[in-house]
C-alpha cells in the first residue's frame, strides 16, 4: 500500500487545529476529504462571525483579543499547529492576520498561521502577477479588499461578486454560481484567480478550472488546509 506524502514526511497522529467564523459550513467537511489517509486530525475552534460588512459592529466580531481566545482554545486540545480559516484580513488588512499570529504564538507557543498568508504567498511568489478576484460580498467590501491588494502591489485585472452580507449565506451559492464568477474573471486573462471567502463551496470547482483554464485558481477553503498542513510540516518535531 502506498504510503500519502503526509505520512511519509511523519504527519501521522498530528492534531491541526483550525479556527473558524461561527458562520462557515463549508471547511469541516472539506477538512474530512482532503486530510482523509494522511494520519493528520483535524480540530476546531470558532470565533463569533454572522456577518460581513464595513460597519463598526461587524469588525468588532474580529476585535483581536475576541480573536486570540477563540484560537487560543486549540491549545486545550493540544494541537501541533493553528490555523485561522477566515478572510478577515482580505478586507481589514494583512497587519491583523499578522497582530493575530504573533499573539497566538506568544500565549501558546503553538505555529500558527492564516489562509490569506498562504494565499498572498502564493500570488507574491513571482512580481507582477496579476490577480482575478471572486468573492460573495458587498460591493463595498469587495472593494476594499482589492484596494488592499493595491497597497500590497498587487493589481486586480477583473473581479465578480454576489452581493452579500449573511456570512450563512455563502454557502448557499451553488458551484455552478461559482463556476461562471471565475469563467468570467478568467475572460481577462489574470494570471491567477482567488476564490475570496472559506464559506464559499469552491474547492472543487477550482481545482476542475484551473486545469480547463490554465490559470491557477486557488480556493480559500482548501488553502486554509494546505496551509494548516504546510505549518504542521515546518512545526519542531
Amino acid at each position: 500500500m502506498t504510503q500519502s506524502s503526509s505520512q511519509r514526511s511523519g504527519l501521522v497522529g498530528k492534531r491541526l487545529g483550525i479556527l473558524l467564523p461561527s458562520s462557515n459550513t463549508v471547511v469541516e467537511p472539506l477538512a474530512a476529504r482532503m486530510l482523509a489517509g494522511t494520519g493528520v486530525s483535524a480540530h476546531f475552534s470558532r470565533l463569533g462571525v454572522i456577518d460581513v460588512a464595513l460597519g463598526g459592529s461587524s469588525q468588532a466580531q474580529f476585535e483581536l483579543r475576541r480573536h486570540v481566545d477563540a484560537a487560543v482554545l486549540l491549545a486545550d486540545a493540544k494541537v501541533d499547529a493553528i490555523v485561522w480559516g477566515g478572510t478577515s484580513a482580505s478586507w481589514l488588512g494583512t497587519a491583523h492576520d499578522e497582530a493575530f499570529v504573533e499573539a497566538v504564538q506568544a500565549e501558546t507557543g503553538i505555529p500558527t498561521t492564516s489562509c490569506v498568508f498562504a494565499m498572498n504567498a502564493q500570488i507574491q511568489a513571482s512580481a507582477g502577477l496579476k490577480l482575478g478576484l471572486v468573492t460573495p460580498y458587498t460591493n463595498d467590501v469587495h472593494l476594499k479588499v482589492i484596494e488592499n491588494y493595491k497597497s500590497l502591489g498587487i493589481e486586480c485585472v477583473a473581479s465578480s461578486h454576489f452581493g452579500g452580507a449573511l456570512s450563512h449565506d455563502f454557502a448557499d451559492i451553488i458551484p455552478e454560481a461559482i463556476d461562471g464568477a471565475v469563467r468570467s474573471v478568467a475572460a481577462f486573462r489574470p494570471d491567477m484567480i482567488f476564490i475570496m471567502c472559506t464559506n464559499l463551496a469552491g474547492a472543487s470547482v477550482a481545482e476542475r478550472l484551473s486545469e480547463d483554464l490554465g490559470i491557477p485558481i486557488v480556493d480559500s477553503a482548501a488553502a486554509t488546509l494546505k496551509a494548516g498542513l504546510n505549518c504542521l510540516q515546518a512545526a519542531p518535531q
